[in-house]
């Protein structure tokens, strides 16, 4: 049976979560299953985004994004009812839910349509955040299949199933042709660092900018936005930084950025399995990172990057200048990365794995019970 996937996604921004997606829905015939995506966003990039894949996509018009908005998706009955159109116009057989906005109302929509759904786990934002855990949990309860994106995710998640409910590990996955080695940055240059993702808290831009302050040789390039950009912009000068630090704003493809400095950085106060750094280690970038959430599951210590003692800013601009003092050490793990990421971070793999998921949600409805 070929299944028809819907994919609902209540996002207000491009992320780890929203490019696993693109990678997964762009090639069907790898997954075994035809895809659209049912969207709730107000950011036309966001759109534009998954358009640019040749993903079917129908949008809700006039959404916003606000606490309240949020509830009404949840809990409304105008978006469940234009879900619900949704389903049954495209005849889906499977609905998968990648977002914490989408859990509720995927769920009640899945229900009501008498369909299969499978929460795709991101990060464990909705396990340990009180405003999030009594909604999450309804819906995890009813799940026909969870899938975890990494090992670390997948720990938080199990204790958290009913008995016996199905959850799977399927990694992220980039796509190693796209991301591919790309030239070193010029040996003129001061030993640069690159930073992507959400300027929000989570993401610890600030501790970058602390560490970049205690470590004099080093610069740094900031890929993203978000709501703290001006606050973190502020920091940057007051920390007397701003001539070594480049915030580059959004970048709709980040391969060029990534061509242009020496490493990865991560500096966030959690993760779960963190694409961006894939697909810079795919790049032959190795990355420099806590030990954080699921972070260890790719970033070996001396082998794909290398792993601070800890969360510090102390921790982490110590370890920067380490690793400046050795740029052939630097292209040394940038290869290793590279390897790493083609064995063991596929976009191949990534889609099998969801095929296979698939699959075993099909089976089992048709398994008579006894």
């Amino acid at each position: 049976m070929r299944h028809r996937v819907v994919h609902v996604v209540v996002a207000g921004e491009i992320g780890g979560a929203e490019r696993m997606l693109a990678e997964l829905a762009s090639r069907p015939d790898e997954s075994g299953a035809d895809h659209t995506i049912a969207l709730f966003t107000p950011d036309a990039k966001l759109r534009d985004f998954f358009t640019s894949y040749g993903i079917k996509i129908i949008a809700r018009n006039g959404v916003r994004e606000s606490i309240v908005t949020t509830l009404q998706h949840a809990f409304g009955h105008e978006d469940l009812n234009w879900l619900c159109a949704v389903l049954k116009s495209e005849q889906a057989t499977i609905v998968q839910l990648h977002t914490f906005g989408s859990q509720v109302l995927g769920a009640r929509a899945a229900i009501k349509q008498r369909l299969p759904f499978v929460r795709t786990e991101h990060s464990t934002r909705v396990y340990r955040d009180i405003s999030c855990i009594p909604f999450s949990r309804w819906s995890l309860a009813r799940a026909a299949a969870v899938v975890a994106v990494g090992d670390y995710i997948a720990g938080v998640v199990r204790p958290h199933l009913r008995h016996n409910q199905r959850m799977f590990v399927v990694r992220n996955g980039v796509d190693t042709n796209r991301f591919s080695p790309v030239a070193n940055y010029a040996q003129g240059h001061a030993f640069r660092f690159l930073l992507a993702g959400r300027l929000e808290h989570r993401k610890g831009v600030d501790i970058a900018l602390r560490a970049v302050a205690q470590a004099p040789t080093i610069t740094l390039d900031i890929a993203g936005d978000g709501e703290d950009r001006a606050k973190l912009e502020q920091l940057a000068k007051r920390l007397g930084v701003s001539d070594r630090v480049r915030f580059l704003g959004y970048l709709a493809d980040v391969r060029a950025a990534i061509g242009d400095v020496d490493a990865m950085l991560s500096s966030s106060r959690t993760e779960g399995l963190p694409v961006g750094l894939i697909e810079a280690m795919a790049c032959e970038r190795p990355v420099l990172a806590p030990p954080v959430g699921g972070i260890p599951e790719v970033v070996i210590n001396d082998q794909t990057g290398w792993l601070t003692d800890n969360l510090s800013v102390e921790a982490i601009a110590t370890k920067m200048q380490q690793v400046a003092a050795n740029r052939e050490k630097c292209r040394e793990l940038g290869k290793s990365a590279r390897q790493w990421a083609v064995a063991n971070a596929s976009i191949e793999a990534m889609r099998a794995g969801y095929g296979a998921v698939y699959s075993a949600i099909d089976s089992e409805r048709r398994t008579p019970r006894m």
